[in-house]
């Protein structure tokens, strides 16, 4: 007898375009998102120009995973917070089943 327990993957949803700002503006990017994992650890990264991604913020917390929602808040934005912003989603190790 064999059993399989089949996990829908995760899915990431953000919003595209530019989110235009001036110096000094609190900007809010927003991403949500799906997943099976009652524990999911989100992360943030900033993909400057000419740039490789780097890795700025994670988040575990079932609050966010209610929420199925995470908000990256620059409160005071800058000229060298111009770029591309990437949310994801993955499972904590020791999560899969």
């Amino acid at each position: 007898l064999l059993f399989s327990l089949c996990k829908g993957e995760d899915k990431v949803m953000q919003p595209s375009g530019d989110v235009p700002a001036a110096e000094g503006d609190s900007v809010t990017l927003n991403c949500t998102f799906e997943t099976s994992y009652p524990s999911p650890t989100l992360f943030w990264y900033k993909q400057s120009v000419n740039s490789y991604p780097e890795y700025i913020l994670n988040l575990v917390s079932k609050k966010v995973y209610n929420a199925k929602q995470i908000h990256l808040i620059i409160s005071s934005a800058a000229v060298s917070d111009s770029a591309v912003y990437y949310c994801a989603v993955r499972e904590l190790p020791g999560e899969r089943l």
